[in-house]
């Protein structure tokens, strides 16, 4: 009954050349068949699903497949699950999951709590947007920017940012060189382009953006754009997120200002910090605010992390050593809080890395 699901594959693979990377189709094996196992044996499953060399196929993989061999592993795939209502396996588009995850794991951000699941549930019940979604994360390191990054990609996407219709990109590392700025612009431009080609929806996270040569940025600018295409391909159904630091002076100094009125944090709306984070954005250096990305108004959110106090670091603390089943007392959540920097100093009241060192922290403590 499946044989006519695999026969295209069959005669790909004795089409002589490279239109297969082996490793690739490999890999691919390996996930999909990982998908029957999980399904069966979950138990046994739970240890192996961070095993890196278990990945979804890479965008190069499918860039060589047809729409019409993509149809086949799709129907494949879908066979062995419910996994095909919307049309594309690889795709979950679980909101409820994303305000379940957020509302459990991510703690002391009920701003970005909020407008991440409202702006991420309108998106996606819009079935022609008029543009990209664009989503601007900022504040200190360590608030849990790439946190939530990730949560989106885990809950919209199949696998996570290992699926091939995400694509994560790091300043610092792939684009370290000013001087190669001219190729990072090509290989940007075939990225996009390839993985919105073979995945309609798909999800780019830029993390540091703020050490991206505007240049560079302004190269993502037509596919965030209010097009119905870009040289024949729809981007408008694409997600982008920039993960940036800027802002995080102006966020501290008015979560410092409401600390000292006596009020609460949660009192904090995102009329009192929008209009402050756009500004501190705009007259900021680096290429993230010079970007036309910003002063084209192509942001649809800018979305502030406030700083996380003494009480929010216990329970990443807590989210940590329940992760890795070890059990906890309350002494050892105050040991691992107290570990860290705050300001100010006088009133240790915000801490300078946030939960993103508690993993570290931990350690001391896990047998």
């Amino acid at each position: 009954m499946l044989l006519p699901l695999f026969l295209p594959l069959i005669g790909a693979l004795t089409v002589k050349g490279d239109f297969f990377q082996l490793d690739s189709l490999s890999n691919m094996s390996r996930y999909y068949l990982n998908y029957v196992y999980c399904n069966i044996w979950e138990e046994e499953c739970r240890s192996q699903q961070e095993d890196p060399t278990i990945q979804v196929p890479t965008g190069d993989f499918w860039s060589s497949l047809t729409a019409d061999y993509i149809q086949v592993l799709s129907e494949l795939y879908c066979s062995f699950g419910q996994c095909c209502d919307n049309g594309d396996c690889r795709i979950l588009n679980n909101v409820t999951g994303l305000e379940r995850d957020l509302e459990e794991k991510l703690h002391g951000q009920h701003l970005a709590k909020e407008v991440v699941v409202n702006a991420v549930r309108g998106f996606l019940k819009n079935s022609m947007p008029e543009k990209a979604l664009a989503l601007s994360f900022h504040g200190w390191s360590g608030t849990g920017k790439n946190f939530v990054g990730r949560m989106i990609a885990e809950n919209l996407y199949r696998g996570g940012v290992k699926n091939e219709c995400v694509r994560l990109y790091i300043a610092p590392f792939h684009f370290p060189h000013a001087k190669l700025l001219d190729v990072y612009r090509v290989q940007l431009m075939e990225g996009i382009k390839t993985t919105v080609q073979n995945c309609q929806q798909a999800l780019f996270i830029f993390d540091e953006a703020e050490k991206m040569h505007p240049g560079l940025l302004d190269t993502i600018k037509p596919y965030m754009d209010y097009y119905d295409n870009v040289d024949g391909t729809d981007f408008r159904k694409s997600i982008f997120i920039f993960l940036s630091n800027i802002g995080g002076s102006a966020i501290n100094e008015l979560a410092l200002d409401i600390w000292h009125s006596g009020q609460d944090r949660e009192d904090i709306a995102m009329d009192d910090l929008e209009p402050r984070l756009r500004n501190d954005v705009l007259e900021s250096q680096g290429g993230f605010s010079q970007s036309r990305l910003v002063s084209g108004n192509l942001i649809d959110f800018f979305v502030p992390f406030l700083p996380m106090e003494y009480r929010h670091v216990k329970l990443c603390a807590r989210d940590a050593f329940r992760a890795r089943e070890v059990d906890y007392t309350e002494q050892m959540l105050d040991e691992v809080a107290k570990g860290m920097v705050y300001f100010p100093k006088e009133e240790k009241l915000f801490s300078t890395q946030g939960c993103k060192s508690v993993p570290q922290r931990i350690s001391f403590f896990l047998p």
